[in-house]
């Protein structure tokens, strides 16, 4: 059993997340706004593991209330890409379960690199051929929600992807924890506190019920720079 289920992991991309969060552990504000509020040295960090990322995963609130267009944060990033044999821009995957994204976004607009949606059976004919004008690829995965084990099989094997990070939201990034999909998750604590029930934090899926069914995950790294503590936590 754990050689096959060795096997099946071998298919899929080496996925790894990366968050800037509050002392509370938000990542936005209460209204689900957001706006940047960790410092310099964690922007970088999230330019640098995106320059080791074949493909960048965002859902479509992320995109939209971000504005992010999930470049590769230019010419010097786009060099270490090279140097590691990488396309000089990553692939950029958007989820949207209902097909609900505005083709007229700021990334639609940016075309140097591929544009894949995942969707699901929910999006109407309308909205699968106006996203099919706008990006690259739209995919069909699952009838209600996303199969993001099929989804991210389908990305190893057709667009290579290797190595997948995932930026957000909440609520796509706490799916592929429960769903044992995340390897490696990078955490920036920043000394703020938002507050607010409704306020997104990193997982924001339907959760779980006991202690037996937590996600667990072990401290791999921590290291303080400035107020900022930068933290890297793996699967056991």
């Amino acid at each position: 059993m754990k050689l096959k289920a060795e096997i099946h992991k071998a298919e899929l991309p080496f996925v790894f997340s990366n968050f800037a969060i509050t002392a509370d552990g938000k990542i936005a504000f209460a209204d689900g706004s957001f706006t940047p509020f960790s410092g310099k040295r964690d922007q970088e960090h999230m330019m640098e593991l995106r320059a080791t990322a074949d493909a960048v995963l965002c859902g479509t609130h992320t995109v939209e209330v971000t504005g992010t267009i999930l470049g590769a944060g230019g010419i010097g990033y786009q060099r270490q890409r090279l140097k590691r044999r990488l396309a000089e821009f990553p692939l950029r995957v958007i989820v949207s379960g209902s097909g609900s994204i505005n083709p007229g976004l700021e990334i639609f607009k940016k075309d140097f690199s591929p544009i894949v949606i995942l969707t699901t059976g929910r999006i109407s004919k309308a909205k699968l051929k106006t996203l099919r004008n706008a990006a690259d690829e739209v995919i069909i995965f699952g009838e209600r929600r996303v199969d993001f084990r099929a989804a991210f099989r389908w990305l190893r094997a057709q667009w290579n992807v290797q190595r997948l990070l995932c930026e957000g939201g909440g609520e796509l990034h706490g799916t592929l924890v429960h769903a044992g999909l995340v390897d490696e998750l990078h955490l920036t604590i920043c000394p703020k506190i938002f507050g607010g029930r409704p306020a997104p934090t990193i997982a924001d899926d339907q959760g779980i019920l006991s202690l037996a069914d937590a996600a667990r995950f072990k401290l791999r790294s921590s290291q303080r720079v400035g107020d900022e503590l930068f933290v890297v936590l793996s699967r056991p």
